[in-house]
């Protein structure tokens, strides 16, 4: 007995002296962020502090350094700012992160490697000379990026005819830069099985040329006739091209990015482990609609939780096209008529039926996920409010359904955003990429209302602001400065009134997109308690003047307190 009690007492004194020294080691050690500009987006005015303390990827203290070196203990890892602007790390509202999985190796017409493209001309020489300086056989696919017909000097699409004679043995697709068309050739045509006959999808819209013939030109769901059948890379190049896309978002500042419409094959391979253990960033992704019923049978997918730094995030639905292809929806007709054939009146059409949108999505709200509906056109708004409303969501609720772009919102629609819980993620880009093509559709009053941020905020709204890389440069500062300037390449001013001061353009990259992905717990500000997520810039946005935004540079961002992209290195 005697024995037992000794041992016991040997057992209990071992056990409370490991757990005093337990208790007395030292924390994992801290990293201590000072001497410069810290703005910590906490708050609906400008707030700076002196000092930022981070331990296990999180904040743990922001205020004064004197209090912050006590906070962070000797063996901190200090990091001096010298004289830099510190902001939280930029969220990336909506874009296309994988596209850039299967762009590797096509021709980007935005390359400056590239001749300049002016002309029809120009643009297929440039395409040809560049597929022939690779080397693709005859036969081969020949996938262009980044086709604007609006940059060109006749204004109009190239023609499948154009093609045909410039590229007789080789499969040809221009990709235009809404994503939403492309311009085939008669190659690529009869590689999928288009024929004269073929019906066109619905949502989709195939343009037939003066002679009566297919004009190569398919928009919205005519894409999907084409776009699975393409070369897909293998799992080794798309490893690569998520290595060199998620660089290219710490690049510029963003620690989370968007997945805006991911299919099937995206799908599954961003949910692998092998690209778990790579991604430095965190990637949410938005399965497309078509991909419901596979999701839905799904068992053990979970909405809204990390799995290492990917989530799935909701539901993406389109409802319409582009506004510079002439394919969103509107209650008024474009001045220039349809697509491809010109045809009149035009005001677009919807992408699905609203008995569609409204059936699938009952689906996604009855699982508790997220719904986003991607709507430009007034028309396509009023539906996904018909269909938020059939499905009885309100603000309270805290269901917080995301309209991506809202691009021609109508100045009734706010308080229907706000009555409901909306969160809109608009595209102030257009105001300088695409404007003066919007005004010779649409009367200034319509065009003057694009991305109406300011007006959204007064509304109560938590407005985000986004890039849709690569329909535009992934650049928040870019994005920023249009949010403030509001003008276009030709100097045209649209909405004067709807111009953002630096720090409302800031919160459209921090705390509005946060929010809108239910992270606002997490991310967006510098505080005590969010994720030490940190974005370190040459200058500080809220000084330097209007004109000069788009030259400020990146020189660090931070993910959970660790550095994932430094300028120089």
């Amino acid at each position: 007995m005697r024995g037992t009690i000794i041992t016991a007492s040997a057992a209990l004194l071992a056990l409370v002296s490991g757990g005093m020294a337990a208790a007395s080691e030292p924390a994992n050690p801290a990293s201590l962020w000072f001497n410069g500009t810290i703005i910590t987006m906490d708050g609906p005015a400008p707030r700076t502090v002196d000092a930022v303390v981070a331990r296990d990827g999180r904040i743990v203290f922001a205020g004064p350094e004197r209090k912050a070196r006590a906070i962070a203990g000797k063996g901190a890892a200090a990091h001096d700012l010298k004289r830099a602007t510190m902001l939280p790390g930029f969220i990336d509202a909506h874009s296309h992160f994988a596209v850039a999985l299967q762009s590797a190796g096509g021709i980007d017409l935005s390359d400056p490697a590239l001749p300049a493209v002016t002309d029809a001309a120009s643009l297929i020489a440039a395409v040809r000379a560049e597929a022939d300086r690779r080397q693709i056989p005859a036969g081969e696919w020949v996938v262009v990026w980044q086709y604007n017909e609006e940059q060109l000097a006749e204004r109009r699409h190239v023609t499948r005819a154009e093609l045909d004679a410039a590229f007789p043995d080789r499969k040809v697709i221009l990709l235009h830069v809404s994503l939403h068309g492309l311009v085939a050739n008669s190659a690529a045509l009869a590689a999928v099985g288009v024929a004269e006959d073929t019906p066109v999808p619905t949502g989709g819209i195939m343009p037939r040329g003066p002679d009566g013939k297919l004009s190569g030109l398919m928009f919205e769901a005519a894409l999907f006739l084409i776009l699975p059948k393409l070369p897909q890379p293998t799992e080794a190049q798309k490893l690569a091209a998520l290595d060199a896309a998620q660089t290219r978002y710490a690049r510029e500042g963003f620690t989370h990015a968007q997945e805006g419409g991911t299919q099937l094959p995206d799908l599954q391979f961003l949910m692998s482990a092998a690209v778990r253990d790579r991604l430095k960033i965190d990637l949410a992704a938005l399965p497309f609609y078509s991909t419901l019923d596979w999701v839905l049978a799904q068992p053990d997918l979970k909405f809204g939780q990390y799995q290492g730094r990917f989530k799935l995030q909701g539901i993406k639905f389109v409802l319409d096209g582009s506004p510079q292809a002439r394919t969103a929806y509107f209650t008024r007709d474009y001045a220039r008529g349809s697509p491809g054939e010109g045809k009149h009146p035009w005001h677009g059409e919807p992408v699905m039926s609203e008995a569609d949108f409204q059936a699938m999505a009952r689906k996604v709200h009855a699982r508790g996920w997220q719904i986003f509906a991607h709507a430009n056109g007034d028309a396509a708004i009023d539906m996904a409010l018909r269909g938020f409303d059939a499905l009885e969501i309100k603000a309270a609720d805290n269901r917080r359904p995301v309209v991506i772009h809202s691009q021609f919102q109508r100045r009734d629609h706010l308080p229907a955003y706000a009555r409901i819980g909306v969160g809109p993620a608009y595209f102030s880009n257009h105001t300088l990429y695409f404007a003066d093509t919007h005004r010779t559709n649409f009367p200034a009053e319509v065009v003057d209302f694009i991305s109406p941020l300011k007006a959204a905020s007064a509304a109560g709204l938590h407005p985000s602001n986004h890039s849709d890389f690569p329909v535009t440069r992934l650049d928040p500062f870019t994005q920023l400065w249009s949010s403030m300037a509001r003008t276009s390449t030709t100097g045209v001013v649209s909405g004067a009134d709807q111009r953002l001061s630096a720090y409302a353009g800031l919160q459209a990259l921090t705390t509005g997109p946060a929010w809108q992905v239910f992270e606002d717990h997490r991310k967006g500000r510098i505080k005590p308690g969010l994720l030490a997520d940190f974005v370190v810039l040459d200058r500080n946005p809220l000084t330097v003047p209007v004109d000069q935004v788009r030259s400020i540079k990146v020189l660090k961002t931070v993910k959970e307190g660790r550095t994932i992209w430094k300028r120089g290195e």
